[in-house]
């Protein structure tokens, strides 16, 4: 999968993140900023970077604010956000 521009999925109120996606050059690069970071960062990360693999995704910049959301969240937060960046502009 390519991503093509830049797009996002969900809310940063309670208990929900908003992923953004954008072009990369190489690789899966994942920013999180969480308040539970410190405790759950790693896991929270995986989650993105395993769905974006899982998707055929090469080259990403995946951004998440986090407001307590759970991997499941997250995952289909990043699903959404990366399928929006792969399709073509609306003119």
């Amino acid at each position: 999968m390519i991503i093509k521009h830049t797009a996002s999925a969900g809310t940063v109120t309670k208990n929900d993140c908003q992923v953004t996606v954008a072009p990369g050059t190489e690789g899966i690069e994942v920013e999180l900023q969480s308040i539970v970071k410190h405790q759950f960062g790693d896991q929270m990360i995986q989650a993105a970077r395993s769905m974006a693999e899982e998707m055929g995704v090469t080259a990403a910049k995946i951004k998440i604010e986090d407001k307590g959301s759970l991997d499941y969240v997250i995952r289909a937060r990043t699903e959404t956000a990366l399928l929006r960046a792969a399709k073509e502009a609306e003119a």
